[in-house]
């Protein structure tokens, strides 16, 4: 389910952690660490859908309230539960994968009833919602619009939701958008997501060794990567951008599955989204310069599949 980019962001992350960290006795074992920070993005990912969940099912808890009021009101009594009964809700509830996810981390634990109540009611105010609930038949795009609703315009810009999350996840400025991406992708088709491998044993493996890899061949990386920075003083270049090219290096040098485009593309792109305004075009010209060198040195070999 996460996907290699995001391992990306994953590696650099714990990379710059262990490059500005004052003591290097806490990470002895960088991989146990990295192994650690993916365990708490597979947690607050099963959160999310579980508080999803939750929000949905409480039109049927609502109903039950309104109706065991002392003199309820017609209102009261005729409350629609009809997304209570939401397709795409129940195959998320009904999946093996799921409930599984629900014993391991146990979300409940944390759930903000009160909160819960609250985005479910900011829900039944909704111009969606009053349109979903007045068609009695049940379209598949509906089912799965409404619930999308929930999570993109009523959790997500929701400040004491965001505050909630941060809470218990201290993981949540660094994994919003690639938890947000996982969770629209979990929504689209939740029957091919495994929530027990967030990470294959293939990505697993790919993670390990970029960290790992860039860790040990710092020195190597960083007598390549030197004489290309002409009048800019190594010391004074931004901490992230370092990372990012070494860790580029590494990817052009000793992953031999993965083609020099895509590495030098991704590393690109994660300069502008991750570092400043000008380290997008500053790691293009590094990066390429020396896969250039490199390349007509013939010391980048790489596996051609399609051959």
């Amino acid at each position: 389910m996460i996907s290699r980019r995001n391992i990306r962001v994953k590696v650099m992350q714990l990379l710059y952690i262990i490059e500005t960290a004052d003591s290097a006795v806490t990470f002895k074992k960088p991989e146990d660490e990295l192994k650690k920070q993916l365990d708490k993005s597979a947690e607050l990912f099963v959160y999310l859908l579980y508080f999803l969940t939750e929000v949905a099912r409480y039109a049927e808890t609502s109903a039950r309230k309104r109706a065991s009021r002392n003199l309820p009101s017609n209102e009261d009594l005729n409350v629609n539960i009809k997304i209570a009964g939401n397709e795409l809700l129940w195959q998320i509830l009904e999946s093996p994968s799921f409930k599984k996810a629900l014993e391991d981390y146990l979300p409940q634990k944390i759930a903000d009833k009160a909160l819960i109540k609250k985005i479910y009611e900011d829900l039944t105010e909704t111009e969606q919602y009053a349109a979903y609930i007045a068609v009695q038949g049940r379209e598949k795009q509906s089912e799965r619009d409404i619930i999308k609703l929930i999570f993109t315009n009523l959790m997500l810009p929701n400040e004491d939701f965001i505050a909630h999350i941060e809470e218990h996840f201290n993981n949540w400025d660094d994994d919003a958008d690639m938890i947000d991406q996982l969770v629209a992708g979990y929504l689209q088709k939740p029957a091919s997501y495994n929530l027990q491998e967030m990470v294959s044993r293939e990505k697993w493996e790919f993670a390990r060794s970029l960290l790992t890899t860039t860790l040990e061949r710092k020195e190597q990386a960083m007598e390549l990567i030197k004489p290309k920075l002409k009048n800019w003083d190594a010391e004074r270049i931004a901490v992230l951008d370092m990372i990012l090219m070494r860790m580029g290096l590494c990817e052009l040098l000793y992953f031999e599955t993965i083609p020099t485009k895509v590495t030098i593309n991704e590393y690109i792109d994660l300069a502008k989204e991750y570092s400043t305004a000008q380290s997008g075009q500053f790691v293009n010209g590094i990066l390429d310069n020396i896969h250039k060198e490199l390349d007509e040195a013939g010391k980048i070999q790489k596996i051609n599949y399609k051959k």
